[in-house]
């Protein structure tokens, strides 16, 4: 469990600086911009996130929507993986920029993988805030009818009881009211072993990212599957 401590120990030194793996403005702008103009796939997947998300220091083949949408086409679904992570996002810069991002995808997309979160916990915001941006976000979601796979946060431990309980709360709650699928801990199996972190020791390397993958893509498989059967029942 050390490197899960020293994640939380991390977290309390950076709050209140730019927010967890902060990059250059021309990182965060390139994914936003990128449109479905890949022509032969047929599900659009949107992975929107914060720098867990956005493939932080890793190769343009390394990050979360790559290798997710490798392994859904191993799957056997033909499906393209947006990214739409951009690092040092909070949940409030989130829910400002997702129906810019949704309205300039080019069609509507079959899934929404989001996860945001950490640099909440990392900027010490009140997990109040953290939960009404949450909501206002699977709010949009859900007028869009666009089904959700979340993916959770958890809070570092040495934050105190009060703020990690309430932290902890905000995914399975935001899951059980939408009925959306829910990935725990983004992290799970990964923060724990230093040969899947970066040195930061917040970031997944890419072999981190590959197991995150390995757990979260039967969600999103699922997820899709359930939509998909849902179109053909009308």
């Amino acid at each position: 469990m050390r490197s899960f401590w020293v994640y939380g120990a991390l977290c309390v030194a950076i709050q209140g600086f730019s927010g967890c793996g902060s990059n250059p403005v021309a990182e965060n702008k390139t994914e936003v911009r990128e449109t479905a103009k890949v022509v032969q796939y047929d599900q659009l997947v949107v992975a929107f996130g914060d720098s867990l998300y956005a493939g932080y220091r890793l190769a343009p083949n390394e990050g979360l929507a790559p290798q997710l949408q490798t392994a859904l086409q191993a799957g056997g679904i033909n499906a393209r993986v947006h990214n739409a992570g951009v690092s040092g996002d909070t949940t409030a810069a989130g829910k400002t920029r997702l129906a810019f991002v949704l309205d300039n995808l080019g069609r509507k997309p079959d899934l929404v993988v989001l996860g945001l979160g950490g640099n909440d916990m990392l900027r010490g915001i009140k997990p109040a805030e953290t939960k009404a941006n949450m909501t206002a976000m699977m709010d949009e979601l859900q007028r869009r009818d666009i089904p959700v796979v979340l993916t959770g946060m958890l809070a570092a431990p040495n934050l105190g009881a009060d703020y990690v309980n309430s932290f902890n709360g905000i995914f399975p709650a935001l899951a059980d009211k939408y009925d959306a699928s829910l990935y725990p801990f983004f992290l799970d199996g990964v923060v724990t072993d230093a040969a899947l972190m970066l040195p930061d020791n917040i970031h997944p390397n890419a072999k981190g990212v590959s197991r995150v993958v390995e757990g979260l893509s039967p969600l999103v498989e699922a997820a899709l599957k359930q939509k998909n059967d849902a179109v053909l029942e009308k």
